[in-house]
């Protein structure tokens, strides 16, 4: 063994402990027989709504892409909305990874800095070799978020209250005189509010003009009136199959293919009408500061590839937003997406997104207003 005390000068000293320390850090090493540490794998937050919606996600995306990649994903459940994302942002507490946010909440988030770019995401083209920004439709691709479906607000009646002379119409459904009883709606300001002028004989392409003006505001809350007696408020997408079912209320407002799905369970006496349907899409988004962005944008590449999506809608027919998909979907399923061939003869209207973004918050006061006063006396709050 190497003995230092043989060595007289301090430097030479210095030296030899060095050759020491060195031998034996080599003795150490080559002793050293435990296993090299392993690789941890990957884990995400995936956040979505719940219901038959998750459940498509589930079985189309999320289980393959875990089996596929070996990524964990954690899977949450939220109703919308873009409060939960800016408190976890603000707070530096970010412990969601991916969110599927509707169109406006995915521009109304961006544009106050709530979730990462995502402007130059190297999506899959699609399999028939389409460029990924060509295959997509339409406002399912913008600076923060990546579409992964299109879907539709429709209205459902009970099959008990009107068997002989059932809705056909969305301005039936503010028809409480001809088709009464209790109504729910979702409690937001979106669709309603539109519905009310479409049924109060605005144009689709004049909506959103008039929402911009008080006196269309007010229009639209004075239609509104004639359904608040008995008025029902849901956030989750099974309460107005609750409520139908249960006989709580007449007609409701329902997410078109939860809707459609849930009228041919077992006991089930509602049907759905996809007429005065309301389009928008879905977009998933990473919410600001994500400790696990790298892989939150390999499970967005994933999700949303022509495969995924295909199979997605497979399990519950809500479109693709991408075109590709749209070839390896059945005959069955092509008929029942809500912006497919087979409602070209209902009355719909495509949400604006960009509009509901600059415009929520001043609606949802007044909504909220609404919803709440005994009587009210103006359009802009003076008493959504």
């Amino acid at each position: 063994m190497l003995n230092c005390r043989t060595y007289v000068s301090r430097r030479r000293l210095a030296a030899c402990a060095a050759m020491f320390f060195a031998f034996q850090a080599g003795q150490s090493g080559a002793q050293d027989t435990s296993p090299p540490p392993q690789e941890v794998a990957p884990e995400i937050t995936f956040t979505s709504w719940t219901g038959p919606y998750m459940r498509s996600q589930m079985l189309g995306f999320v289980r393959p892409f875990e089996e596929e990649t070996n990524t964990r994903v954690h899977v949450a459940h939220y109703n919308g909305g873009i409060n939960e994302i800016r408190d976890q942002v603000e707070s530096a507490n970010v412990i969601w990874d991916v969110v599927d946010l509707t169109q406006a909440d995915s521009l109304r988030a961006c544009n106050e800095g709530l979730l990462e770019d995502l402007s130059d995401i190297d999506l899959p083209e699609g399999a028939d070799g389409t460029a990924a920004r060509d295959d997509f439709v339409p406002g399912a691709l913008n600076d923060c978020g990546v579409g992964v479906i299109v879907w539709a607000t429709a209205f459902a009646h009970s099959k008990s209250d009107f068997g002989d002379n059932p809705p056909s119409t969305i301005e039936h459904f503010f028809d409480t005189k001809t088709y009464p009883g209790a109504r729910a709606i979702r409690n937001d300001p979106s669709v309603i509010m539109e519905w009310a002028l479409l049924a109060d004989g605005v144009a689709r392409e004049d909506v959103y003009p008039m929402l911009e003006t008080e006196d269309g505001v007010e229009r639209a809350f004075d239609k509104m009136d004639s359904i608040r007696s008995g008025l029902q408020l849901w956030s989750a997408g099974r309460e107005p199959v609750r409520m139908l079912n249960a006989g709580e209320v007449a007609m409701s407002m329902i997410w078109a293919t939860t809707g459609a799905t849930a009228s041919e369970e077992d006991g089930a006496d509602f049907s759905v009408n996809m007429d005065g349907r309301v389009i928008e899409l879905d977009l998933f988004g990473i919410p600001k500061g994500s400790r696990n962005k790298e892989a939150a944008i390999d499970f967005i590449r994933y999700a949303s590839g022509t495969q995924a999506l295909a199979d997605m809608v497979g399990y519950l027919p809500n479109g693709p937003t991408r075109n590709s998909s749209l070839a390896l979907l059945s005959e069955e399923t092509l008929a029942q997406i809500p912006n497919g061939p087979a409602y070209e003869d209902k009355a719909f209207i495509r949400s604006d997104a960009e509009w509901w973004a600059a415009n929520h918050a001043r609606l949802e006061e007044q909504f909220q207003l609404w919803i709440s006063a005994g009587a009210r006396q103006g359009a802009a709050g003076t008493t959504r």
